[in-house]
């Protein structure tokens, strides 16, 4: 029954999401945690941490570790937990790959449209908002530490705004940025 929940959880996450994996973050943290309770807020920060350092798109490799999570959580052996993390992984792209060949046929006959162009502006706008939610998500005591007077909180809300800074105004490269976050991370925690 779990795998079977699992799979349709992620399967309507995939139909969905519109912008990419950024977007599907909201959606799969309130699948997960919030509705199915598979797992916990600080499990999906880091299962959402270890998705957006590997290779791969953050929305599957998140769809990934989340199916394996909340396998093994349902006290279910590993072996089991793997066919969790398939049948996510599988679940959230199977329909909009589909989706995608049928409108790639459609655009491609109708490149030109006004309409089809109007379309995707009002869809860019939906896109950012959906990456805005899932930045909020990530506004929590598990990523940031209790807010006043926390060391932690201070020290993460200044390593944000760095990191922010370098990224947006020098176009820094991430994996530069990861990494110095993750060394200051680790000598300070």
């Amino acid at each position: 029954m779990l795998f079977l929940k699992l799979f349709f959880t992620f399967l309507k996450i995939g139909i969905f999401t519109f912008g990419g994996g950024y977007s599907m973050i909201a959606l799969i943290q309130n699948e997960v945690v919030v509705k199915n309770g598979w797992m916990t807020a600080q499990e999906f920060t880091d299962i959402l941490a270890v998705s957006q350092m590997t290779p791969g798109p953050v929305g599957i490799n998140t769809a990934t570790y989340a199916g394996y999570t909340a396998v093994v959580n349902s006290g279910l052996p590993g072996w089991q937990g793997v066919v969790g993390s398939l049948l996510a992984s599988l679940a959230i792209i199977i329909l909009p790959v589909t989706a995608m060949l049928l409108v790639l046929r459609f655009l491609s006959q109708h490149r030109n449209n006004s309409v089809v162009d109007t379309v995707f502006r009002v869809l860019r706008l939906v896109v950012v908002g959906l990456i805005a939610a899932a930045a909020l998500l990530l506004l929590t005591v598990d990523s940031f530490g209790t807010p006043g007077i926390n060391l932690q909180f201070i020290i993460s809300i200044v390593i944000f705004a760095v990191v922010f800074y370098f990224s947006y105004r020098h176009r820094t490269n991430p994996i530069i940025l990861i990494l110095a976050s993750g060394l200051i991370g680790f000598l300070v925690y």
